[in-house]
This record gives structure tokens, C-alpha cells and sequence, in this order.
């Protein structure tokens, strides 16, 4: 019955799928398009006529729910670029890793980002906030799309014969086969979740608050020396989506520890800050900043975001070659 089912209703089955995929739902759109590419391989009649409909409904469904995500960062700018840190299940540092590599590759990535995990969700967005045209979007991403679809499709046709057996098992299982697959996404859901909460806590013991910081850096008694280091380290393409920072702060990559060590005082007091509402790669940099034997590094709470809920001035970012040579970092331009 189920076989018939899906065999009958297949097109819109892959486009639901593939469309709450690209919205960000935890479904699995890909083994779903390898499922009926075996079923078409096994179905009687030309390949094709079973591949087109499936591969256009598929395309069709991709497209619209990262247009939705392209428009959003289009109109909502970083501030997307935030909600999906805080509904997505990877660390921000993943989300800085793809914010780089798109400001590396520029819209192309799309062509090849639903291949890399976590990638399409950030780079779909942040091409709109970046202001890539929409004709050159859809272009890019249609050709993702497209590929994406065709390779899930033939390595469903590849696998027929074992696929239909699994499938037979899952047949002859019944509702129970359904109840199994539930658990199992439920439990990688569940386990994805706990593994970032666990990190979160473990990482939010020490922080800084924006008004502590605010104090240390406007008390007189302070000196140079004394002062403490701020280091902004969001990526080169959040900057330019938000160009402002907290004044006197220094742009800092923490893939360069060796160069920023070299340049500072272990005993002087470090503060980080990043924009994505997790803190993640801020905590991450202070922590190695501390293996490192720095004495005094604390991750600033709530970011840049803090700072200006606060009230606190933001300066713009104007001579970003003389933070980067402070440190010896250079910054390629996008």
C-alpha cells in the first residue's frame, strides 16, 4: 500500500519534501529523492518520462524556499544571518566558515552548496544581504538545484535492487517501519540539540557584560597598558553587512592565535566579541587564548548586539588595513 501510495503521489511527495528542506525542517529530502529514483528505475517504461517529472518538481521546490531565504536576507540584512544561528543545530562557527567561503567564492557557491552541509542555509540568505541580483540568484541556485536533485535521483537508480529490498522490509513492517524511522530522527534531532546546549553551558560560565566593559574602558585611572584589548573577530562579510564596531576594538581572525599572542601582553586583559547570538566562536577563542597562557580573556555577552541595546556608541569602521596590520592579519577585500 505504501509502495502505491508513493508511486502515485511522488512528484508532490518530493516537492514537500525538498520545499521543507529548503525552508529549514529537519526532512530528509535527499534519501527521498534517492527512494524514487530507485522506484523509477524499477517502475515499467522509459526512465525518463519517471526522472523529468520528479527532477522539475524538485528544482521547482528547491528554488522557491531559498527565494524565500534570499528575500529575506535581502530585506532583514545580518539580522537574518542571526535568526538562523539561534534556530540552526550547528555552532556559529560553522556559520562563519560558510560566511568567509561565500565572501571567497562570491554567488557561485551556490552551484555547489547543497553538497556541503549547512552551507546553502547561510549562503542563501547572505547572497541577498549582500545584494546579489536576483536574475544571477535564481541562476546559480537553479543549477544547484538541478544537480543536487540529479545526483540523489541516479544513486537511487544505481541502487535499485538494494533499495527495493530495504523498501520490501519496510513494507512488510508496516506502520512499526514508520514508527522506527520516527525514533531514529527524533533521537538525531534530540542528540544534535543536546551536544549544543552542553557546549553553550559549558561555555557560558565566564562572560564580560557590555556595561562592566563599558566602565573598564571609560575609567580614568585607566592607562594604555592597563587597557583592555578588544578584539572584534565576526567575519570580513558580517563587517561589511554591519559595518560598526565597538570603538577602539581591533579586528582579530582567530585562525591567526600565533600572531595575536606575538603581539600582546599575556597579562592584559583580552575581551572578544562576535555578532551571532551564541557567543560560540567568541567563547572558542577565549578559551584558546587561555591555553595559551593568557591570564585575563573573557568572551563579551552578548556581543556587538549587547553593546547597542545598551545604549552604548558604536564607531563605523573606517581604516580596517590599520586594525589588521596591528595584529599582523591581513583581510581580503570582498
Amino acid at each position: 500500500m505504501l509502495h502505491d501510495l508513493l508511486a502515485q503521489y511522488g512528484p508532490v511527495i518530493v516537492f514537500i519534501s525538498v520545499f521543507a528542506s529548503a525552508v529549514g525542517l529537519p526532512v530528509p529530502a535527499l534519501p527521498t529523492l534517492i527512494l524514487f529514483g530507485a522506484m523509477a528505475m524499477m517502475h515499467p517504461g522509459p526512465l525518463w518520462t519517471q526522472l523529468l517529472p520528479t527532477l522539475a518538481m524538485s528544482v521547482c521546490a528547491s528554488v522557491l524556499g531559498d527565494t524565500l531565504w534570499f528575500l529575506a536576507g535581502r530585506v532583514y540584512g545580518g539580522k537574518t544571518l542571526q535568526t538562523i544561528c539561534q534556530i540552526s543545530l550547528s555552532r556559529d562557527t560553522c556559520v562563519k566558515k560558510t560566511e568567509r567561503f561565500f565572501g571567497r567564492w562570491g554567488v557561485r557557491v551556490l552551484a555547489v552548496s547543497k553538497f556541503i552541509p549547512g552551507l546553502s542555509l547561510v549562503s542563501i540568505p547572505l547572497a541577498g544581504a549582500m545584494g546579489v541580483p536576483l536574475t544571477m540568484f535564481l541562476r546559480y541556485d537553479a543549477i544547484g538545484a538541478a544537480l543536487w536533485a540529479a545526483v540523489g535521483l541516479l544513486v537511487g537508480v544505481a541502487f535499485a535492487p538494494q533499495i527495493d529490498m530495504i523498501f520490501m522490509s519496510m513494507n512488510r513492517l508496516g506502520k512499526d517501519a514508520a514508527l522506527v524511522l520516527a525514533v531514529i530522527v527524533v533521537l538525531y534531532v534530540s542528540y544534535r540539540w543536546w551536544r549544543r546546549e552542553t557546549l553553550m553551558k559549558t561555555l557560558s560560565d565566564a562572560r564580560m557584560s557590555v556595561d562592566e566593559l563599558y566602565h573598564l574602558m571609560k575609567a580614568e585611572t585607566q592607562v594604555d597598558t592597563t587597557r583592555p584589548v578588544v578584539f572584534d573577530i565576526r567575519s570580513a562579510e558580517k563587517r561589511t553587512l554591519d559595518p560598526f564596531q565597538i570603538p577602539g576594538s581591533i579586528f582579530a581572525d582567530e585562525r591567526q592565535l600565533d600572531a595575536i599572542a606575538e603581539k600582546y601582553d599575556r597579562a592584559r586583559k583580552v575581551v572578544i566579541y562576535c555578532s551571532c547570538p551564541n557567543e560560540v566562536s567568541a567563547a572558542w577563542m577565549a578559551k584558546k587564548l587561555t591555553e595559551m597562557g593568557f591570564k585575563d580573556v573573557l568572551p563579551l555577552r552578548g556581543g556587538l548586539d549587547a553593546w547597542r541595546e545598551a545604549g552604548w556608541q558604536v564607531a563605523p569602521i573606517v581604516e580596517e588595513a590599520a586594525n589588521d596590520a596591528e595584529i599582523g592579519i591581513a583581510v581580503k577585500a570582498v
